[in-house]
This record gives C-alpha cells, structure tokens and sequence, in this order.
C-alpha cells in the first residue's frame, strides 16, 4: 500500500538547492588554452582587426596613395545618394531570390533520393564534386560552354531547332543565368549537408506514420520538414551570406555587365576600392552589406526558431 509522505522544509530546501559547479583541473584549463587561443588569434588579426579597420576606413577618404582624411559619414550620405549602389543593392536580392529557393529545393530532393540509396559513396562523391572545383575554374567552364557561336549549350538548342540564346550578353538573362551556374556549384553540397540532418531523424517516427496511414508526402511534410528545421536554418543563412558575397563568377563571366545587370554588390565594392582607387566609399558600401546581412540573420533565426530543435 503506498503512503505519501509530507515533504520537509529541509528536504525541499535541498532539492531545489542548485547543483554545485564543476571545478576544473588545472590541466584540463591549460588544454582548453591551448585549444582556444590558436583559433583566438585568428579571429582577432583575420576578423575583427580588419573589421574594425574598415569602420574607421569607411569614415575617411583614402586614395591609397596619399594619408587618410577624416570625412566623418560623408561616404554614407553620398552612397544612400547613388543610384548605382540601389541598383547594386537590388541586383544581389534578385541573384539571391533567383538562386536560394531552387538552390534549397533541389538539395533537398537530392537529399531525399540520397536518402534511399545510404551505402552509395561514390554516388555521394559525383554529386559533391562541383563543390570542390574553384568559381573561377567553374565561371571560366560555363563562360565557354554558354558561348552564343560554338557553345555547347547553344549548339543543342540549335539541334532542336530553336534560337541560340546569348546568354550572359542580355540584360534579362545574365543574371539567372549566373544564378545558374551557381547552383550547379552548390547544390551538392546542400544536399549532403540535409542528408547529413536526415540521418538525425529516427527510423522509428517514420514507422509510426506509415501505421497510421500516413502517405510518403505526409510523413515528409509533417516529420521531415519539421525536424530539418535547425539544418535548413543553417543552409539558408550560409547561402544567403553567401550569395551576397558573389563576385568570381561575376568578375570571370560578365564583370557588372551588361548595363549593369550584374553589377552586384561585391562587384560595386570591388569597382570603387580597387579599381577607382575610393577605399573609404568602398569601406562604407561594406559595412552596409555586413548590416544587411546581420539584420537578415538575426530575424530569420528568431522566425524560424534556427537553434532549437523538434527532436527533444
């Protein structure tokens, strides 16, 4: 028969008394020095140091040549002024919203298919490998295999009888057309980094699903998508980082053109720092896109809820 007996005060005092803290050894403290000031280092003359150079660079105006002069937010006043650096601005959105969706999508599926198919490594090593070619290497690849005279692209839609495409030479189709190419670069990789996150997801969850009569789209909608949550919020805010950071293809393909169409803001950055010899106005034109892009980060993390998991 069992008995319920009452609760002390001590005996509450003690439960909920918090647990004591670890006390480290001294050696596992040296290790844990040794570990982390190597990577410390780094971030602090690769990272922060020229971060915090290019604010205060932002801030003047430098030829390279001559001394900095202080001009205080003149470069900021006069880049929000500049329709070229809007157009900038709307030319990487466009390349993101053109490249993330199907880059994700297409990863995805591969994931699945990858998925059904666990023991095939060299399967695993096809898909990824145009992940490991250089962009400049893949820019230079698809520069020719898109030429408009002897492409092989546009010799095969010749065959089927119609119109070769001047694909990186028209305004309305340079830019998908980059976006293209890299999504054939990276779509690998995103498919081996959501199969990576399938293999999380217990066999277990699916079995219950089929008993309950759950179709194959239902188990993928209601227990798929749902615990990939914190890999999708990874490959989406990497990509995105990512996309807008795009400049070899561009620089190799097009370089901004034509009209403009594909000057985006890396290119912008680029054209002004090193080519027009303006770093401060280059500067500023970075600390915006690192503003974007934190902003962009910060709230798509709090929508999604990127860090926690479903999976318990």
């Amino acid at each position: 028969m069992a008995t319920n007996a009452a609760v002390t005060p001590a005996q509450s005092a003690q439960t909920n008394a918090p647990k004591p803290r670890r006390r480290y050894r001294p050696d596992e403290i040296e290790a844990a020095v040794y570990l982390v000031v190597p990577s410390l280092i780094g971030f602090l003359l690769f990272y922060l140091f020229p971060a915090v150079r290019g604010l205060f660079m932002s801030l003047t105006d430098w030829d390279l040549l001559t001394e900095p002069e202080f001009v205080g937010l003149a470069n900021y006043r006069r880049l929000f002024e500049d329709r070229f650096f809007w157009n900038s601005l709307r030319v990487t959105v466009m390349y993101v919203l053109y490249n993330i969706p199907i880059q994700t999508v297409i990863g995805l599926g591969m994931a699945v298919l990858l998925n059904h198919v666990k023991n095939s490594t060299p399967l695993r090593g096809i898909i990824l490998l145009p992940w490991f070619i250089p962009n400049v290497v893949v820019g230079l690849l698809w520069l020719m295999l898109l030429n408009p005279v002897v492409g092989p692209v546009n010799q095969a839609i010749q065959a089927l009888g119609f119109d070769r495409i001047q694909f990186l030479m028209l305004p309305q189709t340079a830019l998908p057309s980059i976006a293209g190419i890299n999504i054939w670069r990276h779509m690998g990789y995103v498919a081996l980094l959501f199969f990576a996150g399938l293999q999380t997801i217990p066999e277990n969850l699916y079995e219950a699903a089929r008993i309950d009569g759950a179709s194959p789209f239902q188990a993928f909608r209601r227990i798929t998508i749902p615990l990939l949550r914190p890999v999708m919020t990874f490959v989406v805010v990497t990509s995105v980082i990512g996309s807008f950071q795009i400049f070899d293809t561009v620089a190799v393909t097009t370089e901004g053109g034509p009209m403009r169409s594909t000057e985006v803001m890396i290119w912008f950055i680029f054209d002004h720092a090193f080519r027009r010899f303006n770093m401060g106005y280059g500067a500023s034109a970075t600390v915006i896109l690192f503003t974007v892009l934190v902003v962009f980060t910060f709230i798509y993390m709090k929508m999604t809820r990127g860090g926690e998991s479903d999976l318990g």
